[in-house]
């Protein structure tokens, strides 16, 4: 079992896949209703909904266009916009409403409260009435204001000929308010405008706090994005430079990069040398040393000289737009908890109007009268919002994903955090996932008057080895040499001259020596020569990572498509079992074996030969170095040089599965007493009001304590 997006699915037939903004997705049953009513609309292939990015990932025929499914959407009571109108999913605006409406319902609560409590100590006869119209003047214009993200959300709903959870709260709220006026107005003993007040704030807290984390997480998508440039100078065949647009540049084009510029497409240097600010996607901070054949990527900064850049990847293909979706797709969630909190919430609007209306039927056939049985079906109503089971799973999940991406860890799927707190054992590949998968060279025996010249050949070659010296060489700060007539003759190296004398870098021996030789270059640089040696070095804090694993109960194994005594190497230093020479099949059967004995593997691996196996195990992680293929079948993408975010993972999945079952066992046990109690008649409409929000604040600061946990 893996991530439930089919993305294989997704790559082939020709189909076409949009995405939509849709600021109206309010809860578990939102997501529930859009992905069943659109499946059904002609062409659609799959829906998903992402409840943190509010956003909505559809793949259908391309004969329909974004105006039609944004139609059918609208059709179901959603509005949406196409993604490229609203790339980040703003609503900054919703926010601040929300936090404007959370004002105004705090100062109206608070001054009413203060005539309540009058009320509450005594007062009666003209005083009370007068305290009553003055609380009702107070809150009139309280509700109306406050609670139009309620109402609309509700009319919108019922519009539509469906209901959500807000339609029982607006008829709550609507219901209270009204009595309360039929009392001041008749001059009764109880008024429940605090009660009114009150619901509408701890309500609008819980949506505040609900729209403020989303916003974090949209943040570091924005952040991330916003670091791209917005347009580039690109070479016209007239030698001329035109401005265009980020989204309008191809590959093949040249991007004339001016110094402090960002560049606004990944490419080759084809002139120029100048020194790049990589920190954004290495976390290195020091600048990059480029020049012809350097590749550099979209959100880089040049920081020097100017640079000629021929594109290779523009728009949503480059490195950044694919971290950054990435990111987008950390809040999709389908998990069996959310599963459960979709039915729960379907069946919520029905079974509340129900119980409501049966509790205001049976107290009247009691004899309790019209007024008491009102009140009673209002406090059903008030203490039945579901906005503590609705926030169970999507707020851990959010917080816990929050948290991981701080760590260096992308999780591409909230289902995937509860796989991850249920594996049992961890497969890891060798090269590439214990290992940094880059050759370093040992430059000890190479005279350093011969660096320059060595960073010069290297950086002449796509060769691996020549990719691994032209980096030692860079972070040593060594400035290349002047090389000419270079020539990168296959399978034997790079050759040229500096300053009139031949220069090389070069296969040691001849072609078919032993595997070892692949491991070295030689250098030469006229008559002198020197082996330059690589190795494979382990990620620094392998071992911190396996004891960590080990820790929380989990075998760790490599499984690795290397040579054995390699593989034995490496596990000889870890303390761990190996087995080396695998096969992609013998993998995939390995993990069946694991599977059909009970085991939860979780596989770690990077190359396109780990792709099956990260599919087939029942969780799996990929380093960001890994191949498109590795992370598109991978649960969590980790980023950086360090293991660590693989151990982080596991532990605060096992702690946010904890979190979601404290809460989800907390909503049930509110409802198991809440409910009986107000249809008993023991609760009144201020009392339900205090409890359900309560019980909203309590789940999500509950929540909160798993961003602490990922420290």
């Amino acid at each position: 079992m893996n991530a439930p997006l089919d993305h294989a699915a997704l790559d082939t037939g020709g189909d076409a896949d949009s995405r939509f903004v849709v600021p109206g997705i309010k809860c578990a049953g939102c997501i529930g209703t859009i992905e069943r009513e659109m499946a059904r609309v002609g062409g659609v292939r799959a829906v998903r909904v992402n409840f943190s990015a509010k956003r909505v990932a559809i793949r259908h025929d391309p004969r329909l266009d974004d105006e039609a499914l944004v139609a059918a959407l609208a059709r179901i009571g959603f509005e949406a916009q196409a993604v490229a109108a609203n790339p980040l999913a703003q609503d900054d605006g919703e926010t601040k409403a929300l936090l404007r409406a959370l004002a105004v319902a705090g100062f109206g609560m608070m001054n009413i409260m203060l005539l309540s409590v009058s009320v509450w100590s005594g007062a009666d006869g003209v005083t009370r009435e007068l305290f009553h119209w003055l609380s009702a003047l107070i809150a009139l214009p309280v509700v109306a204001y406050s609670g139009r993200p309620f109402f609309a959300s509700a009319a919108l709903a019922l519009r539509h000929g469906r209901t959500n959870m807000d339609v029982p709260i607006s008829i709550g709220v609507l219901l209270a308010t009204a009595l309360s006026i039929y009392e001041t107005a008749t001059g009764g003993e109880h008024a429940y405008f605090d009660g009114a007040t009150m619901l509408l704030f701890f309500l609008l807290a819980g949506r505040a706090l609900d729209s403020m984390m989303r916003g974090r997480t949209r943040a570091e998508i924005g952040a991330l994005l916003g670091r791209m440039g917005r347009s580039a100078g690109i070479v016209q065949p007239d030698g001329s430079v035109r401005r265009v647009p980020a989204e309008s540049i191809a590959p093949g084009m040249v991007m004339l990069v001016a110094a402090g510029e960002a560049l606004a497409a990944d490419g080759t240097v084809d002139d120029g040398r100048s020194a790049i600010d990589n920190a954004m996607l290495t976390g290195e901070s020091a600048p990059e040393p480029v020049g012809p054949g350097a590749i550099v990527h979209a959100g880089t900064v040049n920081l020097s000289q100017p640079l000629r850049v021929r594109v290779t990847a523009a728009a949503e293909d480059t490195a950044i737009a694919a971290i950054a979706r990435l990111m987008d797709e950390a809040g999709q969630s389908r998990s069996r908890y959310v599963r459960i909190a979709d039915r729960a919430s379907r069946l919520y609007a029905p079974a509340v109007h129900t119980l409501a209306a049966l509790s205001f039927a049976g107290w009247m056939l009691a004899g309790a009268g019209w007024y008491q049985s009102l009140v009673i079906a209002i406090a059903v109503l008030i203490i039945t919002c579901p906005c503590a089971m609705g926030l169970a799973v999507p707020a851990a999940q959010v917080v816990a994903a929050g948290a991981l991406m701080k760590r260096g860890l992308l999780v591409k799927d909230g289902s995937a955090l509860e796989r991850l707190a249920e594996v049992d054992i961890a497969l890891f590949d060798k090269t590439g996932t214990l290992t940094l998968g880059e050759p370093r060279p040992d430059l000890s025996a190479v005279d350093p008057g011969a660096w320059p010249v060595a960073l010069a050949l290297a950086q002449q070659s796509r060769h691996p080895l020549s990719r691994g010296l032209a980096a030692a060489l860079t972070q040593e700060g060594v400035v290349p040499a002047a090389i000419e007539n270079v020539e990168e003759r296959t399978g034997r190296g790079v050759f040229g001259q500096a300053a009139g004398v031949a220069v090389s870098l070069e296969r040691p021996g001849a072609p078919g020596d032993d595997e070892g030789a692949a491991m070295a270059s030689c250098l030469r640089i006229g008559t002198r020569a020197w082996t330059v040696p690589f190795a494979d070095p382990l990620r620094s804090d392998a071992e911190e990572a396996i004891g960590s694993l080990a820790r929380e109960g989990i075998v760790s194994r490599i499984v690795s498509g290397d040579r054995a005594e390699a593989v034995a190497s490496v596990a000889r230093t870890l303390g761990i079992e190996a087995e080396g020479g695998v096969a992609p099949q013998a993998k995939l059967a390995a993990l069946e074996h694991l599977k059909a004995g009970g085991r939860r593997p979780l596989m770690v691996g990077d190359g396109l030969n780990d792709g099956p196996a990260l599919a087939a195990a029942h969780a799996s992680i990929a380093p960001g170095t890994a191949s498109d293929v590795s992370q598109q079948a991978a649960d969590a993408v980790f980023v950086g040089s360090r293991l660590m975010p693989v151990a982080d993972a596991v532990r605060v999945s096992r702690r946010t599965m904890a979190i979601v079952r404290q809460n989800i066992g907390f909503a049930v046990i509110y409802n198991v007493f809440a409910v009986p109690l107000a249809i008993a008649g023991y609760v009144t409409p201020l009392i339900a009001a205090i409890a359900m929000s309560l019980s909203s604040l309590v789940v999500v600061g509950n929540s909160l304590r798993l961003a602490r946990a990922a420290r």
